[in-house]
C-alpha cells in the first residue's frame, strides 16, 4: 500500500513538472502559439493525472478489502477450530464418564449376586449340618 502511494505521488509530481515546463516553453519560446493549444494540453494532462490518481485509489481500496477479507477468514477459521475442539472435548468427557458409571454399576451387580450366592450356600450347609446332627 505504501509503495502504491509513493508511486502515485511520484507520477503526479513528474506530470506536474512536465506540464509546467511545457507551458513555460510554449509561452516563452513560441509566443505566437494559440492559447487554445495550451489549454488543451493542460486539460489532457489534468485528465491523465486524475485517471492515475483514481486508479491508485481503487488499487489501494482493493488491497484494503482483500486484507480485511483475509483477516475475517482467519478469525472464522480460528473460531471454528475452537468450537470443534470444545465439542470434541465435551463428547469425550461425556463418553468416558458414562462408560465409567456403567462399569461401576455392573461391578456392584456382580458383587450383589456373589453375596447372595454365598448366603445361599451357607444356609444349605447349615441345613446339612442340622440333618446330620439329627441322624
Amino acid at each position: 500500500v505504501v509503495a502504491v502511494v509513493v508511486v502515485v505521488v511520484v507520477v503526479v509530481v513528474v506530470v506536474v513538472v512536465v506540464v509546467v515546463v511545457v507551458v513555460v516553453v510554449v509561452v516563452v519560446v513560441v509566443p505566437e502559439v494559440v492559447m487554445e493549444v495550451v489549454v488543451v494540453v493542460v486539460v489532457v494532462v489534468v485528465v491523465v493525472v486524475a485517471m492515475v490518481v483514481i486508479i491508485a485509489v481503487v488499487v489501494v481500496v482493493m488491497v484494503v478489502v482483500v486484507i480485511v477479507l483475509v483477516v475475517v477468514l482467519v478469525v472464522v477459521a480460528v473460531v471454528v477450530v475452537v468450537v470443534a475442539t470444545v465439542v470434541v472435548v465435551v463428547v469425550v468427557v461425556v463418553v468416558v464418564s458414562s462408560s465409567s458409571s456403567s462399569s461401576s454399576s455392573s461391578s456392584n451387580g456382580s458383587g450383589a449376586s456373589s453375596s447372595s450366592t454365598s448366603s445361599s450356600s451357607s444356609s444349605s450347609s447349615s441345613s446339612n449340618s442340622s440333618s446330620n446332627s439329627r441322624s
